[in-house]
Parts: C-alpha cells; sequence; structure tokens
C-alpha cells in the first residue's frame, strides 16, 4: 500500500466515524427531550444554578438562571428530603442525564444517585409539578353565591283548599 492509499483510509474512516457519532447524539437527544422540554434543554450549566425543591426522595427542581428543570433519579435518594445539601457531580460544567450525579449526605455517608432525565419547565408545568408531589395547594375557585332569581317562587298547594 502507498502513503496515499493509508491517508485516503484513514481520512474515510475518522469522516465515518464522525458521521456515526452525530448520528448517535441527535437519536438521544430526540430520546430525551421530555415532557413539554425542546432539544438541548436535558442538560444544566453548572454554574447558573441557583437553588433546588426536593418534590420527593427522586424528583427535584432545579432554578437555574432563569430557567426551572425538573431533575428526575434513577432510583430513590434516601435521605434526599432531610439532607442538608445537595451537590451535583459532572465531570464537565454540564449536568447531564445518564452520567451526573446528586451527591447528598445520606443515613450513613456521603451517598450519589445517577440523573435519569431532566426537562425544562414552562410556570404551568412547574405548578402542576408542585400540585402533584403536594408542595402546593391547588387554587380552588370560589362558586357564585346562589343569586335571587325573579319568579323562582315555589308556591305550596293546600290540598284542603281544592275540595
Amino acid at each position: 500500500m502507498t502513503v496515499k492509499k493509508i491517508i485516503k483510509q484513514i481520512v474515510i474512516l475518522l469522516t465515518l466515524s464522525s458521521l456515526v457519532s452525530c448520528a448517535g447524539s441527535e437519536e438521544r437527544a430526540e430520546s430525551t427531550a421530555g415532557e413539554g422540554g425542546t432539544w438541548g434543554s436535558d442538560c444544566i450549566h453548572r454554574p447558573s444554578i441557583r437553588g433546588y425543591r426536593v418534590l420527593d426522595e427522586a424528583n427535584l427542581i432545579v432554578d437555574a438562571g432563569s430557567r426551572s428543570y425538573h431533575v428526575e433519579l434513577q432510583r430513590r435518594g434516601f435521605g434526599l428530603g432531610s439532607a442538608w445539601g445537595i451537590q451535583f457531580d459532572s465531570p464537565t460544567n454540564r449536568i447531564c442525564p445518564g452520567f451526573s450525579e446528586v451527591v447528598f449526605e445520606g443515613h450513613l455517608s456521603d451517598e450519589s444517585v445517577r440523573i435519569s432525565s431532566i426537562w425544562e419547565l414552562t410556570p404551568e408545568d412547574e405548578e402542576a409539578l408542585l400540585i402533584r408531589f403536594g408542595k402546593k395547594e391547588p387554587e380552588i375557585k370560589q362558586t357564585p353565591a346562589p343569586q335571587e332569581v325573579p319568579g323562582a317562587d315555589v308556591e305550596e298547594l293546600d290540598p284542603a283548599a281544592s275540595e
């Protein structure tokens, strides 16, 4: 084989491998776009995280920048609701499902649970989640007070008067 053929084969292999990796990542983005989520909303930039709310031991709402996200864990994190604080562990500055974890102080020592999914929430989605997990009471719409309707009086018939 000549050097030109070897270089040509290497270029073809690199091109094909990049195409295969791009196709796989696009398919993953489609499959992880959650309830009401969009592509790219399934990761959170770690420095933008400014707070969180524990819904139960497997669900959190994370506030990052001006957005809120529903973070679902792969399994229950026993003691998550009573933990003093949590950390998001990731090899990069992006918290993404599949390889990022939530770390918190468990019953005996620090515990970590892998993140299963992340969905960006609209304000309506966030309120619905809070109601679903019992963290907020639904707004009860008051029924209007009964009003007097003219001509709807009830007459009582006297059986003795009709004889």
